[in-house]
Formats: C-alpha cells, structure tokens, sequence
C-alpha cells in the first residue's frame, strides 16, 4: 500500500457513507473520497455476472480519477459477488462488508436470527456459507428489503417518521412473526435508518451491523499511512438529470462535491 493519496469509499449509492463517517471521526487528518454508484443503482436486482462487469467498469473510472491508497467497498452486495474480482483486478487493496452474521450468531439467546438484506445478498451463496460457518444450526430468516433500500437512496432526505415507519412496515412483520431475536443489517443503506429500525422493534430485537468491525479493519490497514491531504470529495457515477440529492448529501457529511465519474 502506498501511503499517499485519499482512502476511497464506495457504494451502490449512499449506503457507505456511515462508513465514511465512522473512520474520519477516528483518524480526522486523512484525506477522503466517495462515490455514489448511481448509474447502476440498485445492485440487488442484478445478476453475479451483470453486476461483476459493471463494478468493474465503475471501480477501474474512479482509482483512475482519485488515485486511492486504499477502497472501501462499503455495500455488501457488491462485497459479497464483486470483492474476489477486485483484487484480482487492480492493485489497490480492497476492504469489503458483508452481512455481520458471526456477531449476530453470538448475540443471539433464541438461535433465532433475521437478515435483512439486498435480494442479492439474500439469495447468493457466500451468505449461505456465512450462515454454515458461524451460524450452523441457527435459523436463519431473511428478508429483501428491496423497497427500504430505494427509499432510503431516493426519500430519505425529505421523509417525515411516518414514511419512514411505513417502508419499515412489511420487514418488521416478517422478522416479528419469525420471533428473530437478533437481525443483521445485511445492506449499509440501512444504517441511515438505523435508529428508526430500533424503534420499529421497540428494543425487544439487538440490531447488528458491521461498521465497528471495517472501520477498525481499515484503520489497522492505514496505521502506517501518511493522509494524503487535500480534502473530502463526493463523486457520483454516470448520472442522468438533477443531482441535487447526491449534493445535498455531500454537504451533510462535509464532503466538497467532486461531480461525475
């Protein structure tokens, strides 16, 4: 790794940027970069080999315009189809997110967890090995919360409770009459909402997600790094028409506005 030059976060859409934001709290000199994948947003409706090609295409464009040290790909749907190819595509190191079922695992007093999660991420084989490895003899419930992650990419900004509690609405139903005691945040959107998640199960469920765990993986990896400088950038993919979403949450997590990839 070399230690010049911005730690680079990346996402379908937004989802990362709690990730983001956990790291620069720790290490606040490091210069940092984002990008919104929007152009092939969502990813969780796509195939392994759509989505495999279309990663790679999009991460090749944005190592070439920020030059990283390092790539958070802060979206476990993409960790889970795409990581592998990454690291044997480009030289880059790479940290990945997936679904915090070991944790989970060992939270749990019933063996009863719930995975909440991308239809991708839901139906692909890694989490079926994540799940025989750390929760063998665990049931294990999972819902695709396909409508939660495109409201949160595209409402969350101008939601009111409400809103936010009628997306919720239909998962919560499901993990509740599975009597899950613990329930993995499987996709980083859902860390946007994270409190009203717990709200929605009234304290009765111990939410999981996997930001502590990267954000310390990833400063172990830059320990010897030197910060590169020059700022925060926010860059979307290929984007068509108003981009004023993506600006306004470039400005709530004091990032400068990079523009398009």
């Amino acid at each position: 790794m070399k230690n010049t030059g911005p730690i680079a976060f990346f996402d379908s859409g937004i989802g990362g940027l709690p990730y983001l934001q956990w790291v620069r709290k720790k290490l606040p000199n490091f210069s940092y970069r984002y990008l919104a994948d929007r152009a092939n947003f969502p990813y969780g409706e796509k195939s392994i080999e759509e989505l495999g090609g279309l990663i790679i295409g999009t991460m090749e464009r944005y190592i070439e315009r920020v030059d990283p040290s390092i790539v958070v790909v802060a979206c476990n749907t993409a960790s889970v189809t795409a990581l592998q190819k990454l690291r044997d595509t480009f030289s880059v190191p790479f940290v990945g997110v997936v679904p915090a079922i070991k944790p989970a695992a060992a939270l749990s007093c019933t063996h009863t967890i719930g995975l909440l999660a991308t239809k991708r991420t839901v139906e692909d084989p890694y989490t079926d090995n994540l799940v025989r490895l750390f929760a063998d003899g665990f049931q294990v419930e999972r819902f695709a919360g396909v409508d939660i992650v495109d409201f949160v990419e595209n409402r969350l900004l101008d939601a009111d409770p409400l809103e936010i509690r009628e997306v919720l609405a239909p998962a919560v139903a499901f993990f509740s009459e599975k009597e899950v005691d613990t329930l993995v945040l499987g996709c980083t959107h859902f860390l946007h909402i994270r409190d009203e998640i717990v709200e929605a199960f009234g304290g009765r469920v111990k939410i999981v997600d996997s930001i502590e765990g990267v954000g310390r993986h990833v400063i172990q990896m830059v320990s010897e790094y030197h910060g590169g400088g020059g700022g925060s950038e926010f860059f979307v993919s290929g984007i068509e028409g108003d981009v004023d979403t993506y600006r306004r949450f470039a400005d709530a997590y004091a990032l400068g506005w990079g523009g398009v990839v």
